[in-house]
Parts: structure tokens; sequence; C-alpha cells
């Protein structure tokens, strides 16, 4: 069974960092893609980085140029640097791989980690 673990949130001041890391168990390939989600209270859950098995980054306008999105060297594994931080930056954030084993189309969630920016 495929397991997704977020670890490295925690409360930080605002411009301070942060850099979140995402282990996967139970899968033997590569995932297509994996990124970073971020729910706030109340607000719906939002894309904040994703990476392709190419490498092609996409980020949110929000975070573009403060967070950096990188596979790490085990096999999918991603993290998230986050520079800068912002109270708005302040949500649960969320590690997701998703894309086609086949004609099968997959989707795992982790259980997320706190980030919060406050001061």
């Amino acid at each position: 069974q495929v397991q997704l673990v977020e670890s490295g949130g925690g409360l930080v001041q605002p411009g301070e960092s942060l850099k979140l890391s995402c282990v996967t168990s139970g899968s033997k390939f590569m995932f297509d893609v994996m990124g970073w989600y971020r729910q706030a209270p109340g607000k719906e859950r939002e894309m904040v980085a994703t990476i392709t098995r190419g490498a092609n980054r996409n980020y949110s306008d929000s975070v573009r140029g403060r967070f950096t999105i990188s596979r790490g060297n085990a096999l999918n594994t991603v993290h998230l640097q986050m520079n800068g931080l912002k109270a708005e930056d302040t949500a649960v954030y969320f590690c997701r791989s998703s894309g086609y084993y086949g004609k099968n189309e997959y989707e795992y969630w982790g259980q997320g980690t706190q980030v919060t920016v406050a001061s």
C-alpha cells in the first residue's frame, strides 16, 4: 500500500524559512507528478507547487519566487523549501502524487503537516 508522509512543518516568524519533506513507501515506480498543496482554515485546498518526473516545475502565483520544489535522491521523495514566509502561508500542507500506471489513473495524498507563520 502506498503511503506518503510529510514532515518539517512548524511555527515560524514572518520572513523565516522552513523545508518540508515528503517520503513515500510502498511504491516501486516513479510517480509522474508530485506536488504540494495547502489548506488554510475556512478555505479550499489549493496547489502550491508541482514537479513532474521530467523535473518540470509549476508554482502558484502566491509562492513563486519564494518556494522551491525539488525531488529528493530517494524514489518518490519531494521537498518544498519555503523562504520569506508570510502569515498568509499558514495552512496544513499536503503532499500529493498522481499520474497513470498503464491506463489506470492514480492519486495519493499524505496526512498533512501544519505550517504556522506568526510573530
